[in-house]
């Protein structure tokens, strides 16, 4: 069996790449982390205009069509430029309509989202990662109230998909009575997360049940795989580059045993999570039907190794570059900070490894 990707994938991904490279260069990421009035809107009309906005949309509804493993392949190059674009919420917006809004939801927003016009984010954190204190959001008579942590684009976002604490799903509009929106600090500077507030604000139920929630967690888990699986690409890259490059002793570091071993087992690590993050993408689509959790379980091994080897790069590279690893001239920090915040998002590494021993049946 040949698994590889299509030309036109490779196409894409490479021409996504050489679009962020001038759009979402190092100066800009540099310009919108400094300032947080700064919303990055030039940024995002030109992913729209690439057709992200739209990805996972069908064509009917005015999108592109295309499928998981595209969206993670296009996630692998956001996280390769470390630009400012809420993108999970891209994704899993059309997800959460198509699966379980009615005809009329559909055709209200996907247009709309599919042209950019509307920015959707995902407020589905607690349920899937743990309770936190004071966050948790409730349903009751068409009303949601409580609160929803770390919420990624949440800010500007014109539609909402909440979680409640029982694992259904809502539509909430941007604009809705009682919704507030507040910033959380968080390590990452490219990417801006939310506190919802939300105090009886009207929303439409979503169908699909459980199961809707379980496919938005596990392609929120393939994307930020994929995020992290980009920004690592770049930290071992540039790397290597700095080892060619910085001489000591008379000699270019990269010729000492030690910095070679340290870029190597940076490669070995990170070359088996490329493969592993394209099959989840697939399986998320096209999971064989005699293992109903084979989608799951690998979008599971994808999100924890990723984050644990995405740890290991980040700090490992930062130590191969030494006192420049830290500075604000190299820029190195924002993918460091990158992976760090993806790893933590819908859940850490022993949180995802939790949920997959039990899909397993290797725990309670």
């Amino acid at each position: 069996m040949d698994f590889s990707l299509t030309q036109d994938q490779r196409m894409m991904q490479e021409s996504l790449a050489r679009t962020l490279a001038e759009a979402s260069s190092l100066d800009r990421v540099r310009k919108f982390a400094g300032d947080l009035s700064d919303k990055g809107g030039d940024i995002w009309k030109v992913v729209a205009e690439f057709g992200l906005a739209g990805i996972a949309i069908p064509e009917e509804h005015g999108g592109l069509g295309l499928s998981m493993l595209d969206a993670a392949l296009a996630s692998e190059a956001l996280g390769q430029a470390v630009a400012p674009v809420a993108f999970m919420g891209v994704v899993l917006a059309p997800i959460a309509l198509l699966r379980g809004g009615t005809a009329a939801q559909q055709a209200q927003w996907l247009p709309k989202l599919a042209s950019g016009e509307v920015v959707a984010a995902a407020a589905i954190s607690e349920p899937i990662a743990g309770a936190r204190d004071g966050a948790g959001v409730t349903a009751k008579g068409g009303k949601l109230s409580g609160k929803a942590f770390f919420v990624p684009g949440g800010l500007a976002a014109g539609l909402l998909i909440v979680a409640d604490q029982a694992g259904g799903l809502h539509l909430v509009r941007g604009d809705a009575a009682g919704l507030t929106r507040t910033l959380m600090p968080g390590i990452d500077e490219t990417r801006r997360l939310a506190e919802l507030g939300f105090d009886g604000v009207a929303a439409e139920p979503l169908g699909g049940g459980p199961e809707l929630l379980t496919a938005l967690r596990d392609a929120g888990w393939i994307l930020l795989a994929a995020d992290t699986l980009g920004a690592a690409e770049v930290m071992l890259d540039k790397a290597v580059a700095y080892a060619k490059e910085r001489r000591q002793f008379g000699r270019v570091i990269g010729s000492f045993q030690a910095v070679k071993h340290l870029c190597a087992e940076m490669a070995a690590e990170l070359e088996p999570c490329r493969s592993l993050v394209w099959y989840a993408a697939y399986a998320f689509d096209a999971a064989p039907p005699n293992a109903p959790g084979e989608a799951s379980l690998m979008a599971a091994h994808a999100k924890a190794l990723t984050s644990e080897v995405g740890r290991f790069v980040a700090r490992t590279s930062t130590e191969v570059h030494g006192g420049m690893g830290i500075t604000d001239l190299l820029g190195l920090h924002f993918w460091f900070k990158r992976i760090g915040l993806n790893r933590q998002l819908l859940g850490g590494p022993e949180r995802v490894r939790e949920i997959a021993a039990r899909l397993q049946g290797l725990a309670a």
